[in-house]
């Protein structure tokens, strides 16, 4: 998906297509379990305009179903924290990345491998 100056230079690259084919071809596009393709039009309209300047004011995105995110977590009952994926998608993580966990007082701290933590 394209982002900030890229994003603009291809929508101006484009010029007149249909706003389908610019969201195509911006990245904007997931695929559905069943095989078929679904146009992410908001996360489009989003990131054009972050790239123009406008900041949403940093307000909590909302996950799936519009509810907000809260930012907050709990210990469940078998001693687990869970991280959901609007949080996980909000960092762009994937699948098989590697973290180390970094205990420290009070606080978890996951630093992916191979990265410098800034706090040592």
């Amino acid at each position: 998906m394209l982002t900030g100056v890229d994003l603009l230079a291809k929508v101006k690259e484009l010029g007149d297509v249909s706003k389908t084919d610019l969201v195509r071809a911006c990245g904007y596009v997931s695929h559905k379990k069943d095989g078929s393709e679904r146009l992410n039009f908001t996360a489009f309209y989003e990131a054009l305009l972050n790239a123009k300047g406008v900041d949403f004011g940093g307000a909590a995105k909302t996950g799936k179903g519009g509810r907000k995110l809260s930012f907050n977590t709990k210990v469940q009952f078998n001693g687990n924290l869970m991280v959901g994926k609007a949080y996980t998608g909000m960092l762009d993580l994937k699948p098989g990345d590697e973290f180390e966990i970094k205990l420290g007082r009070k606080q978890i701290r996951l630093v992916p491998l191979g990265a410098e933590d800034e706090e040592e």
